[in-house]
């Protein structure tokens, strides 16, 4: 008798997913990124790679990263449709063929559309996946980020824009000091053989929600338009911890301009509070906001886009000045950062690129995380200043002439250059890489 419940099961199971396929769209989509390539440096022997969201990644970056999707629409009638996506990640070094991580599940979601009647537009979704994602392409800068394992709907009708709501799960680590009886055990020890009190130190995951709260498509002139957004990162501590956890909160406001020499230019602002606040400064994008901090607030200015002022010239930048203030014993931290990256198009295959990128930081913070101990975050106060600088040239051949043309495969060749540490390449402030890369989107 079980196991003719479990073959009835099956059958079901079964004819369902056959009367599904039947009324979804035929094929399958599949996405995904890659980058991958070989480099050797002047002192170091492999390629290095150092702050490239503040210097740019063009001849910068020393590892192999790909991410796989597969999406299909697996039911569509009546105006209704339900789309599932899946996507594996995973990176490594690249020195050896079998190095880094195993893959991880980075989305897997469900996504409903047409089924708020009276907004076609509309889309319900549940599950994991990458959340209106903003970056920076040319230093790999995620500033808007909240991806994660949640709900909500988006693309609702709202007066003149468009209305976006989520959940989105994102616990976090905090370390923790406290004390235990042991048995001294060193022979030298004046308490040798007695019970004491040793410090220990472990780590505890906190649950840590985000609301996240988008108003997009708000026009304002011919080409410009303007996002508003609010995210809340609320700690929901365990019945047995007592961490002193904070709320924090960030705001971000973005004035895109299209059809701008060519191009686009976006300017973003943004200002956060204690997690997030500490988040404007490490190019953090609201994923992994910290539960206990000793920031207070914070704000950053960035502006990006890419312009073709002639047909053969496209030009991509990134300027950015951030600083976040803390509650007590640590001063202001300040960075800012410039990045250009000019291109000449020999044809539509063929292009030399140059980047050149700048970055300098007043009283770096360079703690691990912060440590709790009865309720209170030990910080330490160990900062420093710091400036680099990089120059790359490249020469590249990809699926097309425009900026975002890929594949493409590039030679290069980088000078990075420490301003504040003599010493910080070995025995030298300077460095270079010379190495070949694939990237590609699909």
């Amino acid at each position: 008798m079980k196991m003719s419940k479990i073959c009835l099961t099956a059958a079901a199971v079964s004819a369902a997913l056959v009367s599904a396929s039947a009324m979804a769209s035929d094929g399958v989509d599949f996405h995904g990124y890659m980058r991958a390539g070989a480099g050797i440096s002047g002192d170091n022997g492999g390629m290095i790679s150092q702050a490239k969201n503040g210097i740019g990644r063009l001849g910068n970056e020393n590892d192999a990263y790909g991410e796989i999707g597969l999406g299909k629409e697996v039911y569509n009638q009546d105006g209704k449709s339900f789309y599932l996506d899946s996507m594996l990640a995973g990176g490594s070094t690249s020195d050896k063929l079998w190095s880094g991580q195993n893959p991880q599940i980075v989305q897997f979601n469900a996504q409903a559309k047409g089924l708020i009647e009276s907004d076609a537009d509309a889309v319900i979704w549940a599950g994991k996946r990458y959340y209106q994602r903003h970056d920076i392409h040319i230093t790999d800068f995620y500033y808007w980020n909240t991806s994660g394992a949640g709900g909500g709907v988006e693309n609702l009708t709202a007066g003149p824009g468009k209305l976006s709501l989520a959940w989105i799960r994102d616990d976090v680590d905090v370390k923790t000091v406290g004390s235990e009886k042991v048995i001294d055990q060193d022979k030298k020890s004046p308490t040798y053989g007695q019970i004491i009190d040793k410090d220990t130190q472990k780590t505890t995951s906190v649950n840590n929600n985000i609301i996240d709260v988008r108003y997009a498509g708000l026009g304002l002139w011919e080409n410009g338009s303007l996002e508003l957004g609010v995210n809340a990162f609320l700690p929901n501590e365990a019945k047995s911890q007592d961490l002193d956890t904070k709320s924090s909160y960030m705001f971000t406001a973005e004035l895109t301009q299209g059809d701008l020499f060519g191009g686009f230019n976006k300017t973003v602002l943004q200002y956060g509070t204690n997690g997030s606040a500490e988040q404007m400064t490490t190019y953090g994008a609201g994923m992994g906001v910290k539960a206990v901090t000793n920031a207070d607030k914070g704000y950053r200015l960035i502006n990006w886009g890419v312009a073709a002022p002639s047909e053969k010239i496209e030009i991509g930048h990134q300027l950015m000045y951030a600083n976040t203030s803390f509650k007590e014993n640590q001063d202001d931290h300040s960075v800012y950062s410039i990045v250009v990256r000019p291109m000449y198009k020999w044809n539509d295959t063929m292009r030399t690129i140059v980047e050149a990128g700048y970055t300098a930081e007043k009283n770096a913070d360079l703690r691990s995380n912060p440590i709790v101990t009865d309720g209170d975050a030990v910080l330490g106060s160990d900062l420093g200043d710091k400036a680099l600088s990089k120059f790359t040239v490249a020469q590249a051949w990809s699926a097309g002439s425009s900026f975002w043309a890929r594949p493409e495969i590039r030679v290069f060749a980088s000078y990075i250059t420490d301003h504040e540490n003599d010493n910080a390449f070995g025995d030298s402030k300077s460095e270079y890489n010379v190495g070949i890369q694939a990237e590609a989107w699909w």
